[in-house]
Formats: C-alpha cells, structure tokens, sequence
C-alpha cells in the first residue's frame, strides 16, 4: 500500500509540474475561510475564463515548482494553498479571482503567483488584474496604428482634391472664353 501512495504522489507532483510549465499565469491564493460551496462557486467563474483552480499540497507544489524550475516560488507556498491556473489571458485569472472577492465580499487572499516563468509578489498580481484584456489591449493599439494612417490619407488627398478644383475652374475659364 505505501508505494502505491508513493506513485500517487509523484503522479501529483508531474501534473503539477506540466501545469506549472505549461500555464501563463498561476496565481497563488489563500483560501482559508471559505466553504465548500463557495469554492466551488469560485472554480464555476474561474472555468467560464478556461481557468483552472486546484488545492495543492505545499510539499508536493514544492516538489513540482523545483522540479519546473521555479525554486523561488516555494517560498510562497505556505499555509492552505490553492493555484489558479490560467493558459490564455494572463490578466484573466487575477480579475476574475477580484471580481469574485468584489461580488461576494469574501476574503480570499493572493499570496503570489507565476507569469510567463517569474516569480511575482502579490503586489504585481494585482497589477496584472487591472490590465485589460489581450483583445482590448490589441484594439487599442491597431487603433493607435490606425490613426496616423488615415491623417496621412487626409493630408495626401488634399492636395489632390485642390488641384482638381483649379483644374476644373480652369477648364471652366476656357470654356466660358
């Protein structure tokens, strides 16, 4: 029977670490104080945004955080942790994680987390969560490069638009003479 437990545990820890590895965000959370209804309340929003939230056991998250090459982020580890998981939108999972503190008036508390392979505080999470989506952000900057497109257009049909006037009246004069 122990080594059966001994496999299940090393299984957990190489899930871990292929999660870790393979996420663009992981955001590490303190989930003590909330029920099980409500966490899975939390994992229902966290899944509308294909973000996965998992309840790790520290000493198996160590194991798979040294193991995918982030040793500094096993000084987070402490206390019930749970990791949401986000593959697409990096500022989607912290967002949805403060929209869900805003709505319920929970405490759920971010204890650090993991973007694009560093280690961030708390702090740079927070900020992650107030960056707008990938798609806003795209938008706003094809509209930035959009708009010095269309005043160079302007300013190039201008003076054609000129020309065409005082060819047209010159034309006008030669009739009319």
């Amino acid at each position: 029977m122990p080594k059966a437990g001994k496999e299940q545990k090393a299984e957990q820890v190489e899930l871990l670490m292929e999660k870790l590895k393979k996420a663009k965000v992981a955001v590490l959370t303190d989930y003590r104080g909330l029920t099980v209804s409500q966490m899975q309340d939390l994992r229902g929003k966290l899944r509308t945004g294909n973000v996965e939230y998992r309840v790790v056991k520290n000493t198996l998250a160590r194991r798979a955080a040294d193991a995918a090459g982030y040793p500094a982020l096993e000084s987070e580890l402490k206390g019930p942790v749970a990791i949401a998981f986000g593959y697409e939108d990096m500022s989607l999972p912290p967002r949805l994680i403060n929209e869900f503190v805003r709505t319920t008036r929970l405490k759920l508390e971010v204890v650090g987390g993991l973007v694009e392979g560093r280690v961030v505080d708390r702090d740079q999470i927070k900020q992650l969560a107030d960056l707008p989506s990938r798609e806003v952000l795209l938008a706003q900057l094809l509209g930035t490069l959009q708009s010095p497109v269309a005043q160079l257009v302007g300013i190039m049909q201008t003076p054609v638009q000129q020309l065409i006037g005082v060819l047209n009246a010159y034309k006008s004069k030669l009739e009319a003479a």
